[in-house]
């Protein structure tokens, strides 16, 4: 394990104060979470690693703003998020956050390019900017051939790096990436990794990774271990795994989509 992390005179972006979290099940009353004290500082990327009932999932969705605490809050860019109304939070998502997911949540009936162009959609940028943003970021990410292929046109490690193209694309605040690389081969997690690190770092945004796996935890700047609901360790990776250079990599598995036919369809406006 690497050195303890020193949270003094750090900018922070997220604030987590006196944070319990507790959910009935029946009778029974379960404490999901414990009275989480952290701070995530602009610009770093933090892994938050916990096994299964460590209350990582429930952490995140707080932060996420997906569900309100029991007591304590939550402080993001400046704004008490467990505070804001419904509708609030919804425009706060769409301006300040993007989420990586594992199971890549892409829209089965938009092409790559408009998937990626949504969150700029919410943000009323017109359609033919959101277009060249798009196009461009999923030529970062390796994907300048496969704009115009839906999901199922794709492989998983390409259906993620478009979902990663779409959490980075309106340059958030800050980027959620849940067990990203859970469904993807060893190789693929690798690129994604490296891929999400870099992305992070080149804009000075703030990326938090939520795993199981200790392997995915070496790619953080600072690893925050959640056990029974509690933080048991706040500590930097003892070897870290550095970013290298992937500027419009391509992954492993493009081959695996070589014999796949492009779709004709003209699929007309997003109508969103």
């Amino acid at each position: 394990m690497g050195g303890e992390y020193d949270i003094e005179n750090i900018v922070s972006i997220i604030k987590v104060q006196n944070l319990r979290k507790v959910y009935r099940v029946g009778k029974e009353k379960v404490v999901a979470l414990d009275n989480i004290n952290i701070e995530i500082k602009k610009g770093e990327i933090c892994c938050i690693l916990g096994t299964s009932g460590s209350g990582k999932s429930t952490l995140l969705n707080l932060l996420a703003g997906l569900e309100k605490p029991t007591r304590g809050d939550i402080i993001i860019n400046k704004s008490k998020i467990n505070k804001l109304s419904e509708k609030k939070l919804a425009v706060f998502r769409q301006k300040y956050i993007g989420f990586v997911f594992q199971s890549y949540n892409l829209i089965p009936t938009l092409t790559a390019e408009e998937n990626v162009a949504l969150p700029l959609v919410f943000r009323r940028i017109g359609k033919r900017k959101r277009a060249k943003m798009s196009r461009e970021m999923l030529g970062f990410v390796g994907l300048g051939d496969r704009v115009k292929h839906k999901p199922t046109q794709m492989s998983g490690g390409q259906q993620q790096r478009a979902g990663i193209a779409r959490a980075f694309v309106s340059k958030p605040a800050v980027v959620f990436a849940d067990e990203p690389t859970g469904n993807l081969d060893s190789k693929t997690t690798i690129e994604v990794m490296r891929l999400m690190v870099k992305m992070a770092k080149d804009h000075n945004l703030t990326l938090v990774i939520v795993t199981h796996d200790r392997d995915i935890a070496a790619y953080a700047d600072r690893i925050i271990q959640l056990m029974d609901g509690n933080v048991i360790a706040d500590f930097m990776p003892e070897h870290k795994i550095e970013d290298e250079n992937i500027e419009n990599t391509k992954s492993t598995e493009d081959t695996e989509n070589k014999d796949n036919t492009e779709s004709n369809e003209d699929l007309g406006e997003i109508l969103i």
